[in-house]
């Protein structure tokens, strides 16, 4: 077996954690799988992982294909890793607004808010394994969280990954259709097919996916919101902070936060056929890191924003693995 495949031999302890966010009556949740047979917790076999603007952490890296889960190959390579729902999201409280109809309030859950919450996860984390840093992971807007969360705290990571992590852009962004935004919006995953293959070329697009791993996704995707089944049937909610701060920051030419602020090491990993975060935007991004200890840009061909999901997945999990595998002491220790 080689030392870049999900080893199936050995066993895997998944466990849930409700903590307490910085608001009162919201708790976040945190999930944690590790090898059952690790004893000892470092900074450098850590990670925390945060979601996007639209899917959950039980959507994006706990689907299991082909057996297993990204966050089961990690644990699987010795990680104890941990991901968090923001509020709003997954597992974690829903703000009030979220039971009210969308037009009643304003966006909810904006970068920063993603951010406290990130750093609280962080925080337990921490004091969970009495460790001084751990290793983070973002994707998209969750790229956004937790590049900006570390370059206000570069002394609590190790290394930093970020896949298709959001940037500037004097286009229009896919995930804001227009119009006027409410406290959040309906996603009908099930539906959601026919757009995620349309970023790939039309002779590729049927290979992509392979059979069964859509309605896999879906499936975990629904269970992720309570109301699914009832309220909103074959719905989930999602937030509609991230897609406010695409309008006042990403799309006016304003930088949500300063990249060149982060000095630890980053992985960027990006997708041939990703038109959220198209290629020049990733390019622009990743020459921003100027005070990263080192950088690396990952592409994966025949992949799209989605390509943690899609028949190239273990080939950015292997990416991720690599990087964080690699001794790095930081200068002066």
């Amino acid at each position: 077996m080689s030392n870049h495949t999900f080893n199936k031999s050995i066993s895997i302890v998944s466990e849930k954690f409700n903590i307490a966010s910085d608001t009162p009556g919201i708790e976040l949740s945190v999930l944690n799988k590790r090898p059952a047979s690790m004893t000892v917790f470092s900074n450098e076999k850590t990670i925390l992982m945060v979601h996007g603007a639209t899917y959950p952490i039980g959507s994006l890296y706990d689907v299991e294909l082909d057996g297993f889960t990204f966050l089961d190959y990690l644990a699987s390579h010795d990680y104890d890793v941990y991901a968090v729902d923001v509020r709003g999201y997954g597992g974690s409280t829903r703000p009030p607004e979220m039971d009210q109809p969308a037009d009643q309030d304003p966006p909810l859950v904006r970068t920063e808010t993603g951010i406290r919450d990130f750093g609280s996860a962080i925080d337990f984390v921490l004091n969970h394994r009495n460790l001084s840093k751990v290793n983070v992971l973002g994707m998209s807007w969750g790229g956004t969280v937790a590049g900006a969360y570390t370059s206000l705290n570069n002394n609590k990571v190790n290394k930093l990954t970020l896949i298709a992590p959001q940037w500037l852009s004097n286009k229009p962004i896919p995930i804001d259709t227009g119009g006027s935004l409410g406290s959040y919006r309906l996603v009908p995953a099930g539906t959601t097919k026919e757009r995620w293959l349309s970023a790939a070329p039309e002779g590729k697009r049927d290979s992509l996916l392979p059979d069964g791993w859509f309605e896999k996704w879906v499936e975990a995707t629904l269970a992720s919101d309570p109301n699914s089944k009832t309220v909103h049937p074959e719905h989930i909610r999602a937030t509609n902070g991230p897609i406010l701060d695409i309008r006042e920051y990403w799309t006016v030419g304003k930088a949500f936060y300063e990249p060149k602020d982060i000095t630890v090491p980053v992985l960027l990993i990006h997708a041939e056929w990703d038109i959220d975060v198209p290629l020049d935007l990733a390019q622009n991004f990743f020459t921003s890191l100027t005070g990263a200890a080192y950088r690396r840009w990952v592409e994966i061909g025949e992949g799209t924003h989605m390509v943690l999901l899609e028949k190239n997945r273990v080939q950015a999990f292997q990416a991720v693995q690599s990087f964080l595998d690699e001794n790095y002491t930081p200068a002066g220790q």
